[in-house]
């Protein structure tokens, strides 16, 4: 069986994202000692345990700290190739030997009644697979975005799913956070008249170009497929309708440097509405990230709009003002709660396969030196709210 490579664990945009969290003791990290795992196990047959594949940066700085906080899933096991990762696992949230496994013995989970969900949280290369040998180990996948590298894996992920009859999500956590939910209110119920023009833009300085983000083997892209699908996301969840029509063209600074993968890019979206979104996203530039509408009666927007806490907002009346949440236990939660209900989830794996659609698309119009091409084919999925 094939296993991943060893990952360089350079400084990535998780790191830029995690710095501007709520402190871990404030999620809730700090807060919980270990001895209330015991409140962490299935009650009723209710609690659904999550296995969690690849225990890099996001996995130990935000997924296995949030799977303390939810209320309706817990971490109940692990799967890693580095052994020395398993017992401070193991210790820290007291998973038992018979639930660590490695890349040679995955397919076994299959065999584990304790795990419900797997979380594939791999190189964007590996997500397909893993997601698709989750399905057939007959586990519910949530799949870390992009969902996969091409629309072609996307769809192999969604046929397995729908053959192995398990639930598909994708790590979309923004669509659980108030101030991403509350600008897909304003901008949907044209609260402030028709939305005319959106700017999306997502950018952070990747200085260390050995990591697996920079070589397209193992990212399948540059910022596009990293960062930028926040700003496709933001744009399509803010109007409340698909583009359909796109441009784009590669803008990165400095060539020599990027050899597998663009440094930087910019696109526009076309709408049938009218409204046209201008976005960017950018390895070369000092951090931002935006999301803002100009409307009929105003601006409203977010920055930092894509970060894992500390958001803010504002519209024509003055700022946003929500409580935070941990988006990934919020997430988690309601995964677990479309398994236990039998209900759809807010991003599944359709949403997925949408965005790279676009993504295909995008560099495509780049290839055809930044020629308009049609949308037409989207997949048609949307969170209406």
């Amino acid at each position: 069986m094939k296993k991943p490579p060893q990952i360089p664990q350079a400084i990535t945009r998780r790191q830029f994202l995690n710095n501007s969290v709520i402190g871990l003791g404030a999620l809730g990290f700090g807060a919980l000692t270990f001895s209330n795992l015991a409140a962490a196990k299935k009650k009723d047959g209710k609690k659904l345990g999550i296995a969690l594949v690849g225990l890099g940066n996001y996995s130990r700085g935000q997924l296995g700290p949030a799977l303390l906080e939810t209320q309706d899933c817990y971490l109940a096991a692990i799967v890693t190739g580095t052994k020395s990762k398993e017992k401070i696992w193991q210790e820290k949230y007291n998973i038992p030997d018979k639930n660590v496994y490695n890349y040679d013995n995955f397919d076994d989970i299959a065999n584990n009644d304790d795990v419900d969900i797997i979380y594939v949280v791999l190189p964007n290369s590996m997500h397909a697979e893993y997601s698709i040998r989750a399905a057939k180990a007959g586990k519910h996948v949530i799949s870390e975005k992009p969902m996969a590298v091409s629309v072609a894996e996307c769809q192999q992920v969604i046929d397995a799913c729908k053959k192995h009859n398990v639930k598909l999500g994708i790590g979309y956590r923004l669509h659980h956070d108030p101030f991403n939910l509350e600008m897909m209110r304003l901008g949907q119920h044209q609260v402030y008249g028709q939305v005319k023009n959106v700017q999306a833009d997502f950018c952070f300085k990747m200085n260390d170009r050995t990591q697996w983000r920079a070589d397209k083997k193992f990212s399948g892209g540059g910022p596009l497929m990293d960062i930028g699908i926040y700003c496709i996301q933001g744009a399509i969840y803010t109007l409340g309708e698909l583009p359909i029509s796109v441009s784009a063209r590669d803008t990165t600074i400095d060539k020599a440097a990027w050899k597998t993968v663009e440094g930087s890019l910019e696109w526009t979206f076309k709408f049938k509405s009218g409204a046209v979104v201008h976005s960017k996203s950018s390895y070369e530039q000092d951090y931002y990230g935006k999301l803002v509408a100009t409307a009929d009666k105003g601006e409203f927007g977010l920055g930092p709009a894509y970060v894992y806490g500390n958001l803010k907002g504002y519209t024509p009346e003055g700022e946003m003002n929500f409580t935070a949440v941990n988006q990934q236990a919020q997430h988690m939660d309601a995964f677990a709660n479309n398994v236990l209900h039998n209900t759809e989830t807010l991003a599944p794996g359709e949403m997925g396969l949408r965005d790279m659609f676009i993504i295909e698309k995008i560099y495509q119009s780049i290839e055809q030196g930044g020629k308009e091409l049609s949308l037409a084919g989207i997949p048609n999925i949307l969170h209406k709210v």
